[in-house]
C-alpha cells in the first residue's frame, strides 16, 4: 500500500470517531481512537501487503502495545468520566478537531518504520535482535510504571498525594521513558531491512513521539499540574530536586 493510503486511513478512523464524541461531548473515545488507529493500522498493513515473518512479528508487536495502552486509558477515563486536557475544548468544533487531526497524523508519523519495513525486503540482524529487546523493555518499563501509578491512585490514603515508590522513585515519568523506548526499540528492529533513505524518513518516529512526550503533551503539561497542586510543599520540592525528570536514575542524595 502507497504510505499516503495508511495516512488516509488514520485520518478515517479520527473522523468517525470524532463525530459521536463531539456531538455527545464525550471524552471516552479520544484516547480510544489513538490506541485502536495503531492496531488498524497494523492489521491493515499485513493484509494489504505480502505477509513475511517478520512483517507479522512486527504487527504483533503493535497490537501488543496498542492493546495494552487501549485497555489501560480506556479503563482510567472511565474512571475519571472527563478529560481535564479537553476542558473549554471539546465544545470548540475548530479546537477539538484540530486535535484530532494531529492525532491522525502523530499515529501516521510514529507508524513509518511499520510501513516501510512492509515495502522493503524483510531482514533480520543482531540490530534488529537489539531493538527487539529494548522494545520489550520499554513495554515492560510502562506497562509496570502504569500499574503502580493505578494502584497507588486506588488507595483512599494516597488521595491528593503524589506517587515517589517503584519506578516513580527513580523518574518522575518513567512510563513514558517506557514508550520512548518501545519506539526507539522498534525502529532499530525494523532499520536493517530499510534502504538508506528509508532508515532517515523512518527516524521520524522516535523522534516524533520523544519530541511530543518531552516537549508538548506529554511532561510539560503534566510538570505544571504537579507544581500547581504540590509546588509549595516542601516534601514535593525534596522529590522533583533528587529525581530524574524522565530517565530512571538513582535518586540524588540531598545535602
Amino acid at each position: 500500500m502507497n504510505l499516503f493510503l495508511f495516512l488516509a486511513i488514520s485520518l478515517g478512523i479520527q473522523v468517525l470517531l470524532f463525530i459521536p464524541a463531539f456531538l455527545l461531548k464525550t471524552d471516552k473515545l479520544t484516547d480510544l481512537s489513538y490506541s485502536l488507529s495503531f492496531a488498524v493500522l497494523a492489521v491493515a498493513g499485513v493484509f494489504f501487503t505480502s505477509r513475511t515473518p517478520l512483517s507479522s512479528l512486527a504487527c504483533a508487536l503493535i497490537l501488543a502495545w496498542s492493546i495494552r495502552l487501549g485497555l489501560f486509558l480506556f479503563s482510567r477515563i472511565l474512571k475519571m468520566k472527563q478529560d481535564k486536557r479537553f476542558d473549554g475544548v471539546r465544545e470548540n468544533l475548530f479546537r477539538f478537531g484540530s486535535f484530532w487531526l494531529i492525532q491522525g497524523i502523530t499515529v501516521w508519523v510514529i507508524l513509518l518504520p511499520y510501513f516501510l519495513l512492509l515495502k522493503s525486503r524483510n531482514i533480520f540482524t543482531a540490530v534488529s535482535g537489539a531493538g527487539l529487546v529494548i522494545w520489550i523493555a520499554g513495554l515492560t518499563m510502562e506497562t509496570v510504571a502504569d500499574f503502580q501509578k493505578k494502584r497507588f491512585r486506588s488507595c483512599p490514603e494516597n488521595k491528593g498525594k503524589w506517587i515517589e515508590r517503584g519506578m516513580w522513585k527513580v523518574s518522575r515519568h518513567p512510563n513514558y521513558f517506557g514508550e520512548i523506548l518501545c519506539w526507539i526499540g522498534f525502529y532499530l528492529f525494523a532499520a536493517p531491512s530499510l534502504t538508506p533513505i528509508g532508515r532517515l524518513i523512518a527516524l521520524a518516529s522516535p523522534l516524533s513521539i520523544s519530541a511530543l512526550l518531552l516537549f508538548f503533551s506529554g511532561i510539560p503539561p503534566l510538570e505544571k499540574s504537579a507544581d500547581q497542586r504540590w509546588g509549595k510543599n516542601k516534601a514535593y520540592q525534596a522529590y522533583k530536586a533528587k529525581t530524574s525528570l524522565l530517565i530512571p536514575w538513582p535518586p540524588k542524595n540531598r545535602l
